[in-house]
């Protein structure tokens, strides 16, 4: 099939479209705010639903008396020393956290900002409402529950592509800013904060031990199902079904 071209024509400035000069202006800003603006119908319900299944799980792991994940054991253990709710100071810590990132010039998302106002909040709602199991077996079962929920949370979440919460920021953020690997980093904010929960009263146990080695390969697992494709993914996959639809 033959094509045709436009000859070349010289235009002066004042002449170009409008388009070609005002259209970077608005996405640029969209990019800043939201990132990849492609299927927000989608990626904003299931950033609130994997927040609020995070948040959920975190209570539940907490019912089951066994053990809390590092930040869990250090918000327990200003709970226990100097009041509140578990759920306040996961929302308080957040925010503080949220604030270092000024120095390291990182940008919140949307994610991000949400991260620190839901968490908190359905953790203590699903403390009001979920009792503590009174055998051993239940309880396992239920803080392995929990573990696996806290990985489908995660997967939903991230996948959602909206900012990363405020703890994983600061982390890559110290990461860019001082070039040690994310590994250590991860691995020395964990340790700190687990210390200090336990000086502070927190309750760690097996449960510590079996989230800090499951969640890694569960949100691994899940993040592929979960993650919303971007808008040049979306585009290609169309591109590549029109082109083998194309009679040849």
């Amino acid at each position: 099939m033959a094509t045709t071209t436009t000859p070349p024509t010289t235009a002066s400035p004042t002449t170009a479209s409008p388009t070609a000069t005002a259209a970077p202006e608005r996405p640029g800003l969209a990019v800043r705010v939201l990132g990849d603006t492609h299927a927000l119908g989608r990626r904003l319900p299931q950033l609130l639903v994997g927040l609020v299944l995070y948040g959920a799980s975190m209570g539940l792991m907490l019912r089951s008396g066994l053990g809390l994940d590092p930040w869990d054991v250090f918000h327990q253990g200003l709970q226990r020393t100097v009041g509140l709710s578990v759920g306040a100071w996961v929302t308080i810590c957040g925010a503080l956290v949220l604030l270092l990132w000024i120095p390291m010039r990182q940008l919140p998302g949307v994610g991000t900002v949400a991260n620190v106002l839901v968490i908190g909040a359905a953790m203590d709602l699903t403390l009001r409402v979920a009792g503590s199991p009174g055998p051993l077996a239940a309880r396992i079962a239920l803080m392995v529950g929990a573990i696996v929920l806290n990985g489908v949370a995660t997967g939903l979440y991230i996948g959602a592509r909206l900012g990363p919460g405020p703890r994983d920021g600061l982390m890559t953020g110290l990461h860019r800013r001082t070039g040690r690997s994310l590994r250590l980093l991860r691995t020395g904010i964990e340790l700190t904060v687990l210390a200090a929960g336990l000086l502070l009263g927190g309750t760690a146990g097996v449960g510590t031990v079996a989230y800090a080695l499951a969640i890694g390969p569960l949100a691994q697992f899940f993040l592929p199902w979960c993650t919303v494709p971007t808008a040049a993914g979306s585009a290609a996959r169309v591109a590549q079904g029109n082109a083998t639809q194309t009679p040849t």
